[in-house]
This record gives C-alpha cells, structure tokens and sequence, in this order.
C-alpha cells in the first residue's frame, strides 16, 4: 500500500490533469482563431434564417454575388443569452429581412464569419457589445463604426 502523502501527490497530479485538459477543451471551444479579425466585411442580404440556440445562435444570409445569383453566408454569433441581455429577442430577425451584417470573416475564405454587427430594415443596429447598440430613431443615436 503506498504511503497516504503518496497518494494525495498522486490524486493532485491527476486532478490537475483532468483540469487542465477541461480547460484546453474550453479554449478550444471559444477559440477565435479561424476568424480573421483584421478584416471586417459588411453583407448586405436576405435573411434565409436566424436560428436562437445555444452555444451560439446563427443566421444565415443570401448575399448577392458578381454572376447575378446568390451566395449563403453562414454567421457564428454569441449565446442566446448574452444576446438577450443587449436587448436582442428570438424573433427580433425574421426570414426574408434586408438586413446588413457585418463580420469578421473566415480565414480559410468560405463564405462565414464572427458577428459584430447587424443593421435591420428600419434601421436599428443590434451588436453583442454595448457600444455599437443604436436605436433607429432618437437624437442620442450614433452611427454604426462598421
């Protein structure tokens, strides 16, 4: 049997472990590395469809292309959560919008990317940041950054 000062170093050693392979699995998760954020591209489009779900809620959008059709675009956006909590509701974008988003896209250059920002047909610009919110009426709106 080993020593009980033996085992405790051994239990530690083993909960570190399993710690810090939690922690790589959430960074992992949470990595931003696919995302070019150098770049900013706005996407003026059509809703296709906005879905409310958890981790991370998602639109996708019909932007029009060079050759005359259209092109989805896939957008990764923050928690359900987090979004409420600036304001934003479940059904606040619907199918068929003309909305403008804009991004941080991929590296890889597929048509996708990080949210920032996102303008809606009466002009209200919605953010996940407290910053970049703007109402679509009112004196104290300020012009979107992006």
């Amino acid at each position: 049997m080993m020593p009980r000062t033996l085992r405790m170093k051994a239990l530690c050693a083993a909960c570190t472990g399993a710690l810090l392979l939690a922690a790589q699995s959430a960074a992992a998760h949470h990595s931003y590395a696919m995302f070019d954020r150098e770049k900013k591209v706005a996407l003026v489009g059509t809703v296709k469809e906005f879905k409310w779900s958890n981790p991370h809620a998602w639109m996708e959008v019909y932007v029009p292309n060079d050759k005359g059709g259209s092109d989805m675009w896939g957008v990764e956006m923050n928690s359900p959560n987090n979004l409420a909590r600036m304001g934003w509701k479940s059904t606040i974008v619907k199918p068929g919008d003309k909305v403008t988003v804009v991004i941080h896209p991929l590296r890889s250059g597929e048509k996708g990317g990080s949210f920032l920002s996102l303008t809606l047909p009466n002009g209200q610009t919605l953010s996940d940041s407290p910053r970049t919110q703007r109402s679509a009426k009112g004196p104290d709106s300020e012009k979107s950054p992006y």
